[in-house]
């Protein structure tokens, strides 16, 4: 029962930090109708920024807000710069820029840095684990990362559920034509969307880099369940995006654990089930 309990939480938190990954994700697809295979990268970077930082600094703490602000300006420069321009092409450029933006990254990333396995120290205050149950105790830094991604997924719904802003992007993902005829800035949505998904992402690295090593290509993983989670939760929903990658952490996270043969194919094989039944997703709206 122990491992058990110990696996569910790390189900929850592993699900709630593709949440981040992936809730970016879906509005990017949806909102934008862009196809970014890059995504998986920004998690890396934001990473790389936290073990930059709290080498830096000898403060893990400067790392998510740098990451946070870091990502709002690197993804309204590459909205603003690049995925404009390609916003009405075919997928398949879209497919080629963010695939070249994958290489460049890499390469940026291995002149600054370098090809090693690093590892970022937990916080010393959260350095400690938290009795739960009988004689079982979790970390506290993993319950603390818990609660930062809960209290991002309530801010999120309250910004995209009941504020103008968010309607606006929630018409962009529904109806992107009815933009221009409701008086709305298409151009300012996407840059916003954009900037807020590549900030989420950055967040997400920089939370994980203490939970794991910090590697090159590190967000590869993670941008493959995103897509499972986006295909799963609908395209544009934020409430799909959090079930789904609740649902997806659970699976992959108790499937390694008990059966690792078959945790992938368990996976896969929940993205083709709701293919056939509900190819919008399970949780689209309409």
């Amino acid at each position: 029962m122990t491992t058990l309990l110990a696996q569910l939480l790390n189900g929850l938190q592993y699900g709630l930090l593709l949440f981040l990954i992936s809730s970016g994700l879906t509005l990017i697809f949806g909102v934008m109708g862009v196809i970014n295979l890059a995504h998986g990268s920004l998690f890396m970077i934001g990473a790389y920024l936290a073990y930059v930082v709290a080498g830096v600094t000898g403060s893990f703490w400067l790392a998510p807000p740098a990451a946070v602000l870091g990502g709002l300006l690197f993804g309204a420069l590459l909205e603003t710069a690049l995925f404009r321009r390609f916003r009405d092409r075919e997928h398949l450029d879209q497919v080629l820029l963010t695939f070249a933006l994958i290489l460049l990254f890499e390469e940026a990333r291995s002149i600054l840095t370098d090809n090693q396995f690093h590892s970022v120290a937990v916080p010393a205050l959260f350095d400690f684990s938290v009795p739960i149950v009988g004689g079982f105790a979790y970390s506290a830094y993993r319950l603390a990362v818990l609660a930062v991604c809960l209290l991002v997924a309530g801010l999120m719904v309250l910004f995209v559920e009941h504020t103008n802003v968010g309607a606006g992007i929630r018409a962009s993902a529904e109806n992107p034509e009815m933009v221009g005829l409701l008086g709305l800035d298409a151009r300012r949505i996407h840059m916003l969307v954009f900037a807020a998904g590549t900030a989420l992402a950055m967040l997400a690295g920089a939370l994980a880099a203490p939970l794991q090593s910090v590697y090159p290509n590190m967000g590869d993983g993670f941008l493959i369940l995103s897509f499972v989670v986006v295909v799963i939760g609908g395209l544009g929903s934020i409430a799909g995006a959090f079930w789904a990658a609740l649902l997806v952490g659970m699976i992959d996270t108790l499937g390694k654990a008990y059966v690792p043969q078959l945790a992938g194919i368990a996976v896969c094989g929940m993205m083709a089930l709701v293919l056939l039944i509900r190819p919008a997703g399970l949780f689209a709206r309409g």
